[in-house]
Order: structure tokens, then C-alpha cells, then sequence
């Protein structure tokens, strides 16, 4: 049997006359008249061939097949019998009434109008390129969905009350680092972590997930020793952090805070800057690479910039030298990546601006800007913009100014009175490069000190928040908790957030409740001592471990000692009268009367001495003629002095 074909044609959809139908009618008719021609004329039943018993059972369940098919996907024609043709107008049609959202196909006025738009738009378009379309033909959109809401608070942003609404600063949080100014300040990417170091050397580990209402550090080191903690940064995946100090080296620290790496430092004996294997002065800046977790960039007063690759290798990769306009070295206060890293900015103490292409030798500078900021401020911080065509600089001249990268000659507009008393006082962009926020140091005549947001397209002040009555230094906007945080002259980090807009971090700790450890030491009771009270009334005396033992072993139940001697003797129950020989002969045969065990043994012997002399029987007649009489010292009675013992020289 022959199968129909699939035609794909004009874009059409005929299914009102199925072709394959004709064809199976004309089949069976053949069929029919071809058992007739065999059985012959006749009525009755007629007779079949095999075959075509075969043919027409085959015909059978293949129409029952198809009509099984053409149920189940739904169409009108399917298999052997019809061919199914396609209209790409009609799917689109069905795809625009069943997501409305992802194509707003606008009414054309003309026909040829609506022609051409069937023609360029095939399928559903994106969200941006929707909008983009909207905004060429300038046609109102529909309220239906949620993309129309998103479109009308993107077109009621571009004013200054609408960009007030964005910053998160509707509720407050203080984190306690310690008493002494917060220098630094960094961010894990994932926003799951802070870490911040201050001048009194100390370096906190704050965990949002671990903390409670409390907001207490759960680690608290000093990595540098005796050098305060100038700049802190984590890397791009997070599991490493950089710690800039005044010292000449850097240090590397995971994300518990043990060490990883300490950058060499140079030979202060070598002239040639380029020579030496690391810096030789103090350290002023530092950053990660933004997609590279290995490499860093650091600056120092030694006029250098240093490339540092890999946790194995000590060594720099490469050496940037910055250079004042007559060519003598100047030092480089502030450093930075741009997002592609592609350039490298350094703010220097000369007031200059000075980057360089990566993909390029680093001997000559791609910009240079002389006179950025006033000769002998530093460039207190150097920031490049989200999307990387504008550059914000922080100097200690009480400016901020902001940079086109295309036009670098003139800042596009320039901030005063922004007072600093810090070399680390920086600036940041928000997230949505719309605003940039810095903060300034505690004036004279002020009570409180001001984080400050402007607008990078009017210039013009957005807001101002009273922050503590001490000198605002650090100023950190996380890009995904949409969360400020500060850091203060007087110790004190503070957290802005907002409830609506702003997720996780601080707020996981707000609402858990701070609960006070219990006392480890014991605290004394005085207790009411009653010892001839009722053992019911008896209050027991509470004691340790150590003294329940010693009562235990004075107990001779609980202990088992043995039996103490009465008076003396060594060993067991012996006294004067006891186990000895000489006790045994005297109380057997000696003595009539036993000697009673608390009698002194001397009175006992005297009182028989009498008898002993006048009637000896052991010991005195063997020696009779030769003993000396006995004399026995006789008691003074008690108001009668003693001799007086004559003095001898020793005692004068």
C-alpha cells in the first residue's frame, strides 16, 4: 500500500477535505470488484482470495491506529491517510493569547503595517528588547502584568524623589568593633559574611547567619602584629581575603582568618625599584583581581604597584612605577581594577590620576591627569562604576569628583566641602550606578557626621543621614543585600537596611532573640548554721566533689581504714600493756595487778619501788654490791621558782 505524503507548502491549514480519502474509497471499490470478478455472478455469499482478506484487515486496524493517533495529539489528519500541513500565523497566534506578556504586539492602523510586523516578529521577545521597542514607537504600554509595573517605576526613577526611595536606609543596626577608628571594611560576595579591621590591630569576623540581636564577632585576631589594618577585601569567589597593613608586606587569609601567604619583602638597599622582590615601605592599598581568584594588585610609599600571581609563588609578576610630571617617583595612596580588568587606576600624592592598560606593556601610562585633585592630598579612594565608564575619586582636599573615562581631561562634576581627616575615607557607586555615596569626618561645630548620595546624572544631592557623632571612614553598598554598612571613628559599625527591599543579612540577626550565658564560677550562699537543730530542720551544708571525698575518706565505714593505736605503739591496737614481751612478762608474771592502759608507765614503776628495793627479785641481786643507790627526781611545788640557769656567753 502506498503512503501519503507531507506536504509543506504555502503556509495554509486545509483540513476541511482530507486527500487520502478518495484514495482509500477507490481502493476498496478495486477491491471489491475484483473478489466479484472471482466468485462470479451470483447471489449469496462470495468468495474471497486470501490476500485480500489480508489487505482489507490490514486497511482496518491502520484507520483504527490513526484515529487512535489523531485522539490523543489532537489533529485532524495523521499517518497514511492525510497529510498534515502547518500555519506558522496560526501557532503565533495561539503562543500571543496564551502569554500575553512576553510579546505586546501593538494594532496597526494599516494592513501593509501589520504585514511587516508578522513578518520581522516570529516568536516571543525578551523583556529588555520589549521595553526597547516601546520606547521607539513611544506607545503607551498596558497596565496587565507585572512588566508594565516594572516599565512605570523604571520611567518614575529618573526623578530625585524616586531615587531617594531606592536607598535602603529605613531601619538602623550597630555592630561594636571596639573603641578605636574601623580603617577597614569588606564584604563577602555571597553577603554571608563581614570582615572589618581598625588601628588598634585588631581584625573581627562578623557571621549574619551565626549572630543573634546581640551582634557580636565570633572571631576576633590581629594578623599584622603591631600595624594597623589600612585596607581589607575579599576575592571574587570568597574563600580568600587580602589584608593591606603599615607594614611592607601583605597578607592573604582564608575565610576562618588563618594564614596563606605573606608577600616577600624587598632589599631597601637596592635603588632600582623594579629589582627588589617585593615593596620596601609601607603599604597604602590593595585589590583583588575581579575574576582571577589568585592574583592581587598592592600599592605603597616605595612609588610602586606590584602584581602579585598565585599562593605559591612569593614573588611579583609585574612592577608598575608611578611617576610625578617631571619623572621623579611619586607614591601611589589609592589603587583599583576596573570590571573587565582591563585597566589598573592609582590615585597619587601628587594630585594625579594614572592608569594603564593590562593587555599592554606597563611602561607608559593610558591616562594621566595632573592635576585631578590638589598637589599633596592623597587620593584618599579610586572607584570605578559598574558599568565601567566612570571613575569616582575621594581626596583629602575635601573634594569627590567623577570622571568620564572618554573624556578624561575635565571631571564631569566636582563635590566641596566634604571634609577628611583620614587617608582611607572612600566612596562607592550603588548598585545601579545611579548614586554615589561617601561620608566625611566629624567637622568642627558639628555634633554628627553625614553620609552624603548624590545623583551621577544631576549632580545633585539626593540625601543626607546623620550617621554617629564621630568621623564616618568606610562606607560599604553590598550589590546583593542591598544593605549599607558604615564604619565610625569611635568603634561602631552601623547597618542600614531596608525591610521591603533589602534580604538576608542583618536582618537574619534582628530576629533572633540575644540570650546571656549562665556563670561557669560559683557564687557562695550564706547558709544558716544550726547544729543542734532536728536532722528534719538540719540545713546541709552544700559542698564540691573534692569536699564530699574528704568527708568520705575521714568516715572509717565509708573509707575501711583500720583501727587507730589507743596511745602508742607502732602498728595495730599495741599500748603500754599490749603484744610485747615486755609487756607480756611484766603483766603475767611480774605484776599481781594489771597495769590499766591510760596509766603512765612511770607512776606504775614508782609506785613499786619500795618493794623492789627492800625484797629485789630479777635484776637488783645480781648487781647488789655493785649498784649505786637510786635517786629519783622529786616534784617542786608549783609556787616555788626553778633554778635559775647560769648565763653563759652566748647569751650575753
Amino acid at each position: 500500500m502506498q503512503r501519503g505524503k507531507i506536504s509543506f507548502g504555502k503556509i495554509q491549514l486545509n483540513i476541511n477535505k482530507p486527500p487520502a480519502e478518495t484514495k482509500s474509497n477507490e481502493t476498496t471499490k478495486k477491491d471489491e470488484e475484483d473478489s466479484s470478478e472471482a466468485s462470479g455472478s451470483g447471489g449469496g455469499f462470495k468468495k474471497m482470495d486470501k490476500v485480500q482478506m489480508i489487505r482489507q484487515i490490514e486497511d482496518v486496524a491502520e484507520d483504527l491506529e490513526s484515529q487512535h493517533l489523531k485522539e490523543v495529539m489532537g489533529i485532524s489528519g495523521f499517518g497514511r491517510k492525510a497529510a498534515k500541513v502547518f500555519d506558522i500565523s496560526e501557532q503565533i497566534e495561539k503562543a500571543r493569547i496564551t502569554r500575553p506578556g512576553l510579546d505586546r504586539k501593538k494594532e496597526e492602523t494599516t494592513a501593509d503595517k501589520g504585514a511587516e510586523d508578522e513578518e520581522d516578529v516570529i516568536g516571543p521577545l525578551p523583556p529588555s528588547a520589549a521595553e526597547e521597542k516601546d520606547k521607539s514607537t513611544k506607545e503607551p504600554a498596558k497596565a496587565e502584568d507585572s512588566d508594565d509595573d516594572s516599565s512605570d517605576e523604571d520611567s518614575d526613577d529618573d526623578d530625585e524623589q524616586s531615587l531617594a526611595k531606592r536607598i535602603p536606609y529605613t531601619h538602623e543596626v550597630q555592630m561594636q568593633h571596639g573603641s578605636r577608628a574601623v580603617l577597614a571594611l569588606a564584604g563577602d560576595p555571597s553577603g554571608a559574611r563581614l570582615v572589618s579591621g581598625s588601628i588598634d590591630y585588631d581584625m573581627c569576623f562578623w557571621d549574619f547567619a551565626g549572630m543573634d540581636s546581640g551582634m557580636r564577632s565570633f572571631r576576633q585576631l590581629q594578623p599584622c602584629e603591631n600595624h594597623p589594618i589600612r585596607s581589607l577585601q575579599y576575592s571574587v569567589t570568597g574563600d580568600m581575603i587580602l589584608v593591606i597593613s603599615g607594614n611592607a608586606q601583605a597578607k592573604v587569609l582564608d575565610r576562618d582568618g588563618f594564614e596563606k601567604l605573606e608577600c616577600c619583602k624587598g632589599d631597601q638597599y637596592i635603588s632600582d625599584m623594579s629589582r627588589t622582590k617585593g615593596h620596601v615601605a609601607q603599604l597604602t592599598s590593595g585589590c583583588w583581581h575581579p575574576f582571577n581568584r589568585e592574583q592581587f594588585l598592592t600599592a605603597a610609599l616605595d612609588g610602586t604597584l606590584r602584581i602579585w600571581q598565585g599562593l605559591r609563588a612569593k614573588e611579583q609578576v609585574q612592577v608598575i612605577k608611578t611617576r610625578a610630571q617631571g619623572g621623579l617617583r611619586t607614591n601611589a595612596a589609592s589603587c583599583n581594577f576596573n570590571r573587565d580588568a582591563t585597566l589598573i587606576a592609582a590615585g597619587c600624592v601628587d594630585g594625579s590620576i594614572q592608569t594603564w592598560d593590562t593587555r599592554k606593556m606597563y611602561v607608559n601610562t593610558t591616562h594621566c591627569v595632573r592635576e585631578a585633585h590638589q598637589k599633596g592630598a592623597e587620593i584618599t579612594s579610586i572607584v570605578f562604576s559598574y558599568m565601567g565608564q566612570q571613575l569616582a575619586t575621594r581626596s583629602n582636599d575635601e573634594t569627590m569628583k567623577l570622571w568620564d573615562l572618554r573624556q578624561f581631561k575635565q571631571p564631569l562634576h566636582t563635590w566641596t566641602n566634604l571634609f577628611s581627616r583620614y587617608d582611607m575615607t572612600d566612596c562607592c557607586f550603588s548598585p545601579d550606578d545611579r548614586m554615589l555615596v561617601t561620608g566625611e569626618s566629624l567637622p568642627k561645630g558639628q555634633t554628627e557626621a553625614n553620609l552624603y548620595f548624590y545623583s551621577t546624572k544631576s549632580y545633585e544631592e539626593v540625601q543626607r543621614i546623620p550617621v554617629s557623632g564621630s568621623h564616618v571612614v568606610k562606607t560599604l553598598w553590598h550589590p546583593k543585600l542591598n544593605q549599607l554598612f558604615v564604619s565610625c571613628g569611635n568603634g561602631t559599625i552601623k547597618c542600614y537596611y531596608d525591610e521591603q527591599r533589602s534580604i538576608r543579612g542583618a536582618k537574619l540577626c534582628v530576629v533572633k532573640t540575644h540570650r546571656k550565658r549562665q556563670p561557669m564560677e560559683m557564687v557562695g550562699v550564706s547558709q544558716i548554721i544550726t547544729p543542734h537543730a532536728l536532722p528534719l530542720f538540719r540545713q546541709e551544708k552544700s559542698r564540691t566533689s573534692r569536699k564530699r571525698m574528704e568527708k568520705a575518706r575521714m568516715d572509717p565505714v565509708k573509707s575501711k581504714r583500720p583501727d587507730l593505736p589507743i596511745t602508742s605503739g607502732q602498728g595495730g591496737r599495741v599500748a603500754s600493756s599490749g603484744g610485747t614481751l615486755s609487756s607480756y612478762v611484766i603483766r603475767n608474771l611480774g605484776l599481781s595487778k594489771r597495769v590499766d592502759d591510760d596509766q603512765d608507765p612511770r607512776e606504775a614503776i614508782l609506785k613499786f619501788a619500795k618493794d623492789a628495793a627492800e625484797n629485789p627479785y630479777w635484776i637488783a641481786p645480781a648487781y647488789k654490791q655493785t649498784q649505786p643507790k637510786a635517786i629519783f627526781s622529786e616534784k617542786l611545788p608549783a609556787d616555788e621558782p626553778a633554778s635559775k640557769k647560769p648565763k653563759t656567753e652566748a647569751d650575753k
